[in-house]
């Protein structure tokens, strides 16, 4: 069987994402070629000639994502901090950006032995399944109200667990019950939340339309769950626990005032992605004084 230079398959595949109008044409070239040839990205050039039938399958992969079918539904994963999560229809994929959120998160529980960690709105359980990854000692919770998300976090929670990490505890519920896990009322340490937040009517990039809508959309304003949200983890932290909500980069101002609404809440911070737009927004409810 004949055999064809790999980076000429790649050079083409750049060239139809890009006239495609895909974002980062090269590097999903690349991804997809490693996938296709089962290889790491890094190690694409080891690989420098394939056969006929891996590049039809690098083509027609390379033709569903200038369809701007997301990277990650094609590839079936999602990487997100130490960990990598299965994606597909029916849940959100989580974004990079919100691994800045996870970072911020275990920083605050570095010192704290054995913390209590709420994920509200999990999605797939990137949150969630990330944290325990990175504190086996923590006892991590994760909230989904979805059932098709649902589905994919019980999937990813199993493999989690089958690859000898923590457990986490799923629980089918919605951040706007007035009693959500009222047995771990003022215990929590720390209550992270990737909630739905785009305004109703926002134009969204073609990939985002890929995602389930009440996983986007978070009402008119956008702010509806991020509400319940503030709500519910006014209730579960303990004193000096923390809180870290991301938002939509018109919310830098919206999100601290309504977490400063909150006299049980203190320390209002906002933080800003790696391309310098309002991301997510932190407190730390009030310790107890001496």
């Amino acid at each position: 069987m004949s055999k064809q230079p790999l980076r000429l398959a790649i050079a083409e595949a750049e060239e139809l994402l890009a006239d495609a109008g895909v974002p980062s044409p090269r590097v999903d070239a690349e991804l997809l070629a490693a996938y296709v040839v089962g290889t790491e990205r890094s190690k694409l050039m080891l690989t420098p000639l394939v056969d006929v039938a891996t590049v039809e399958q690098l083509r027609r992969l390379v033709e569903r994502r200038a369809a701007r079918e997301p990277l990650q539904h094609i590839m079936g994963s999602a990487p997100f901090g130490p960990i990598t999560v299965d994606v597909g229809p029916g849940v959100f994929v989580p974004r990079p950006e919100t691994e800045l959120l996870l970072e911020w998160g275990l920083a605050r529980i570095a010192d704290v032995p054995s913390p209590i960690v709420v994920d509200l709105c999990t999605g797939t359980g990137a949150l969630a399944l990330a944290v325990a990854a990175a504190r086996p000692d923590a006892v991590v919770h994760a909230v989904e109200a979805d059932p098709a998300a649902l589905t994919w976090a019980r999937r990813n929670a199993a493999a989690h667990e089958a690859a000898g990490r923590t457990p986490i505890t799923l629980h089918a519920a919605d951040v706007r019950w007035p009693d959500l896990l009222v047995e771990l009322e003022a215990r929590v340490d720390l209550v992270l939340a990737n909630p739905p937040y785009v305004p109703d009517g926002t134009p969204v990039q073609p990939e985002v339309a890929w995602d389930p809508p009440d996983a986007v959309f978070g009402g008119p304003d956008g702010l509806e769950i991020v509400r319940a949200v503030v709500t519910a983890a006014a209730g579960l932290l303990r004193h000096g626990g923390y809180l870290g909500i991301e938002h939509d980069d018109t919310h830098g101002d919206a999100v601290p005032a309504l977490l400063r609404r909150r006299k049980v809440l203190t320390d209002v911070e906002d933080h800003l992605d790696l391309a310098g737009r309002p991301r997510f927004a932190t407190a730390r409810r009030t310790p107890l004084t001496a």
